[in-house]
């Protein structure tokens, strides 16, 4: 196809218009279509024209090259102009009650002169019949459809000698009117067919039946507003009856070979690339094979109606019989033997268009990583737009498909993503709490830095002056026990003021090899245990050493099973677990106490913030625990139920430490 080509091509995608849908792959016989980003492409270099993903696109994004701006350039030229209309008009014009409407409406356009193809059909034909009655052990194929030509010489090369070395009746009819009305007059085809607009060496322009309705529409013509006239010659004989099914056979009066089973007729996608893989493997002998890429040439992507095939046929057969009734049989002849001197012989282009197969490894590689382990996962459904599984994992390696086009892997994908977001959701929002918790604590820890630095000077005085007021006064006195209170209050401010100095200062931790099981079995040391409470340890890891601040990572541990402790006043279970992952080391520790509220437990790390009874707590405890995990770069997350309606109440505190730290 010389006058296309991927900078100017003949077939093509409005891509805004595309939706995916891969029917047009599912339906291109040579897979002429590249999936690229998801998109659908029609590689110009594998396309044959043949038009079926135009017909089967329903969203009108598959669209030809579009000729009518040429053409009419070409009518207002100075040049004389010859519109030769293919023989199945009739089929398309069903609106018109007489063909002579459709002349006159041509020659309104601004042709100068209207023949029909039909008279290249007899020519055509008579040449076929001379093959048929002289060659009964070579079989062939017939040449007359562009998309078959193109199919052959493409991808089946080794076969092309048996194409009949006869021009088509478009081309046959182009040499005709050059050779009556001179060299140098321009010459349209009018037909249902997209890849005669490949044929550039033919005709000077060709244009659908669809886009010369187009053109009768800008210029505002229709059948009721134009004088009725006839055909210019030379007329036509049967060869008007060539776009039906058999009817080449039918124009030669060979209709007993398709009975003897001499001639074969394979129409559409299926058919005729079946009846091309049998020809090759030697099924069909001495058969010739009357091939068309589409349903016949009355249902081509070049016509405005895609449906109604029975009446089409019959309105090809109506104007055949009334054509013939009519036939100057003595003309026709003298035409016959006129044009009979025209040299109606062809060559073929042999391109070999065909990819290299992938081999069996490559192959089973990728269905592999696309999740096909085994026989069963081939279900062959055909959403991809391929037959089967290995014919899209072929595509995808040959470059023009993509594993996405597989709905069970794209499903699949899909619920892995999902999964992916939920785990990627849950770590944002506790990425968010923890970046709200810090920035209370920084608030926080600027404020108790304040309030520490105030306090110290006047509870030092106090603490002095009570122990100086205590070593004067009899121990047994009132004011001696008076000054005692005094003095333990202060005290405990005095350690309420250092756990805000801790708080607030920003500590660093001193990293070193650690040994995490007995860090564990340490702090039980350094908590009281009631008698109705049990203390179960679990260790589930091998390697114990992990970096950590040892003295700092007790603190963390004991004031959360003192908590744990004190949150089972009816006793209970406190269970710490030790348990490891390839890059983290988790401490879990759990009781089965009263348990948190949930409006609480965000408070939980806040300064200052406690559920315990005035007296028993400051608030400042789990506070420093998160700082201490927060400076081992570690996590720490809290579960708590305090509803027995729920289930078993309790809380369970999971510290998450990385190894490499």
């Amino acid at each position: 196809m010389p006058k296309f080509s991927s900078e100017n091509p003949l077939v093509y995608t409005i891509k805004n218009l595309c939706k995916v849908c891969y029917t047009c792959v599912r339906e291109c016989p040579v897979k002429a279509i590249k999936i690229d980003n998801g998109q659908a492409e029609v590689i110009q270099e594998r396309c044959i024209a043949c038009g079926n993903c135009i017909q089967v696109c329903s969203q009108g994004a598959k669209v030809f090259f579009n000729s009518t701006d040429n053409v009419f350039d070409i009518i207002k030229s100075e040049e004389k102009t010859i519109a030769c209309i293919a023989p199945s008009f009739p089929a398309e014009f069903n609106e018109i009650d007489n063909y002579k409407q459709l002349v006159g409406m041509m020659r309104e356009i601004g042709f100068d002169y209207v023949t029909e193809v039909s008279f290249g059909a007899d020519l055509v034909a008579r040449e076929y019949k001379h093959i048929f009655d002289n060659n009964k052990s070579t079989p062939i194929i017939t040449s007359d459809c562009p998309a078959i030509v193109y199919y052959i010489e493409h991808y089946h090369p080794e076969i092309a000698n048996s194409l009949a070395p006869i021009l088509s009746p478009a081309m046959a009819m182009a040499k005709v009117v050059r050779k009556k009305y001179g060299a140098n007059t321009k010459v349209i085809f009018i037909g249902p067919c997209v890849a005669k607009k490949a044929e550039s060496d033919y005709f000077d322009e060709v244009i659908t039946f669809t886009e010369l309705k187009q053109m009768f529409v800008s210029q505002n013509i229709n059948h009721a507003n134009v004088k009725e006239s006839q055909f210019d010659g030379p007329h036509s004989g049967k060869g008007a009856i060539f776009p039906v099914n058999h009817g080449l056979l039918k124009s030669i009066n060979k209709t007993e070979g398709f009975e003897a089973g001499q001639v074969i007729t394979a129409e559409g996608k299926k058919k005729f690339k079946e009846a091309v893989k049998e020809f090759k493997q030697g099924a069909l002998k001495t058969q010739h094979l009357e091939l068309l890429s589409c349903d016949g040439c009355i249902q081509g992507p070049g016509m405005t109606d895609k449906g109604n095939l029975y009446a089409k046929r019959k309105n090809i057969f109506m104007y055949v019989k009334s054509k013939l009734e009519t036939l100057d049989e003595e003309t026709w002849q003298k035409d016959m033997q006129f044009f009979s001197d025209i040299d109606l012989s062809r060559n073929f282009e042999i391109i070999d268009r065909r990819l290299i197969k992938p081999d069996e490894k490559q192959i089973a590689a990728l269905l592999i990583k696309m999740g096909k382990t085994s026989p069963n996962d081939l279900l062959n459904c055909g959403t991809c737009g391929y037959d089967t599984c290995n014919e899209h994992a072929i595509a995808v390696l040959q470059g023009l498909a993509e594993q996405e086009m597989c709905l069970p892997f794209t499903i699949e994908e899909l619920h892995k993503s999902i999964k992916d977001l939920s785990v990627s959701n849950k770590i944002l929002a506790d990425t968010r709490q923890a970046l709200k918790q810090s920035e209370k604590l920084a608030s926080m820890g600027q404020v108790s830095a304040g309030i520490a630095h105030e306090l110290n000077n006047p509870l030092g005085i106090i603490t002095l002056y009570s122990s100086a007021l205590k070593d004067d006064l009899d121990v047994k006195s009132e004011v001696y026990q008076d000054i005692k209170i005094i003095d333990e209050q202060a005290e405990r401010c005095k350690n309420i003021v250092g756990g805000l100095l801790n708080f607030a200062r920003k500590n660093k931790v001193q990293l070193s090899d650690s040994n995490i099981t007995k860090l564990i079995e340490h702090s039980f040391d350094s908590i009281l245990k009631p008698k109705n409470i049990t203390i179960n340890f679990i260790n589930n890891i091998e390697n114990n050493i992990v970096k950590l601040d040892y003295d700092q990572m007790m603190q963390v541990i004991t004031n959360l099973e003192k908590n744990a402790i004190e949150a089972m006043p009816n006793g209970g279970r406190l269970l710490v677990e030790l348990s490891e992952t390839i890059k983290n080391v988790e401490i879990k520790i759990s009781d089965n106490g009263t348990g948190i509220s949930q409006e609480n437990l965000e408070k939980i790390f806040t300064p200052f913030f406690t559920t315990k009874i005035v007296g028993k707590g400051t608030g400042l405890g789990l506070s420093l625990v998160y700082g201490i995990i927060k400076m081992h770069k570690a996590k720490i997350n809290v579960k708590s139920n305090d509803k027995p309606e729920k289930g078993e109440t309790g809380t369970t505190f999971l510290i998450t430490i990385p190894k490499d730290l």
